[in-house]
């Protein structure tokens, strides 16, 4: 085997799922396993927790599709909005539900099912207040299923109080075109924030998979991915370099690993003694397996990123074992 070795805990991700559910009792509960489940894999997560979640949540049309080849039955809302008609045939063939961002968007998609998203601060997608009314004029009132927002910098008070009263005014304009329908404000950083953020129902990633975003304790979750690297070769020191770096000392032996910047590590930041050579990473010592990865809080701090990246970079090249 000259992959890494990803070790999913499956078992981890439902405890985390559970964990969530505990809090928001009976709150709509949205899973989020776009991006492969942030790299743990989006089938084999989502069939193991669908019994706990309410739907699940995915980046684009291609990801949903997955989700209902692999058997998945709960509602799939698609994050990206449909970009073309094609979009719109492929999402309601396979039962998916879109997002409308604009008035191009509602026109767009016709008679499809949808949540509507507003833009509460972010400015990345969503529908301003001021031209919400010109989308529920367009849309029939029995096409749509949600509305909903996405925080930015939820850590910060201030912010995350102006956000909440606008969604909240989102919502009462939603909800004068059509009743009861869902309404989710909060991914993981507002459902450590609590209290009124937990008001609507939520999105849960990154928590999900037992991280939290910047600024809020993961105190309860449990990380579910480790990734291990078989030995290559351990050589006796001749002098000279370690990988493309030179020597700055003088090493007894050097243990070289099979893993490199395809399976999702930085160069920036040694693994090892040095940096990354070619398909390989290099250390003074090391057995037959080691693990290379268990925290991506910690490797992620290292490289200047996130976790979510280091997530979904390191288990491409991978082969995983999951733990039930």
């Amino acid at each position: 085997m000259q992959k890494t070795l990803s070790f999913v805990n499956l078992r981890a991700i439902r405890h985390n799922a559970m964990k969530v559910r505990s809090i928001l009792k009976d709150k709509f509960f949205y899973a989020v396993v776009k991006a492969d489940a942030y790299g743990h894999g989006m089938e084999e997560t989502a069939r193991y927790i669908e019994d706990v979640v309410d739907g699940f949540c995915v980046a684009i049309v291609d990801e949903g599709i997955a989700l209902r080849v692999a058997g998945i039955t709960k509602p799939v809302l698609v994050f990206a909005p449909p970009l073309d008609s094609s979009d719109v045939d492929r999402a309601n063939f396979y039962s998916l539900t879109l997002t409308v961002n604009s008035v191009q968007t509602a026109r767009l998609i016709g008679n499809s099912k949808c949540h509507i998203k507003v833009n509460t601060g972010m400015n990345r997608l969503g529908v301003p207040i001021s031209d919400l009314h010109g989308v529920l004029d367009i849309l029939d009132a029995d096409q749509i299923e949600g509305v909903y927002s996405h925080m930015y910098a939820p850590h910060d008070a201030a912010s995350s109080i102006k956000q909440f009263s606008l969604f909240e005014r989102a919502v009462e304009l939603v909800r004068a075109k059509r009743r009861n329908v869902c309404a989710h404000f909060s991914a993981s950083g507002g459902i450590l924030r609590g209290g009124k953020y937990l008001k609507y129902g939520v999105r849960c990633g990154i928590l999900l998979y037992g991280y939290a975003p910047q600024g809020f304790k993961r105190t309860g979750f449990v990380s579910a991915l480790s990734v291990y690297a078989k030995r290559m070769q351990t050589t006796r020191f001749i002098g000279g370099g370690v990988g493309y770096s030179p020597a700055d000392r003088n090493y007894k032996t050097l243990t070289t690993f099979r893993l490199g910047y395809a399976d999702g590590f930085f160069r920036n930041v040694p693994l090892g003694e040095k940096n990354l050579c070619m398909d390989a990473y290099i250390r003074e010592d090391g057995g037959e397996l080691t693990c290379v990865m268990n925290n991506a809080d910690e490797y992620a701090r290292r490289c200047g990123t996130i976790s979510y990246e280091v997530l979904t970079k390191i288990t491409q090249r991978s082969e995983r074992v999951y733990i039930r």
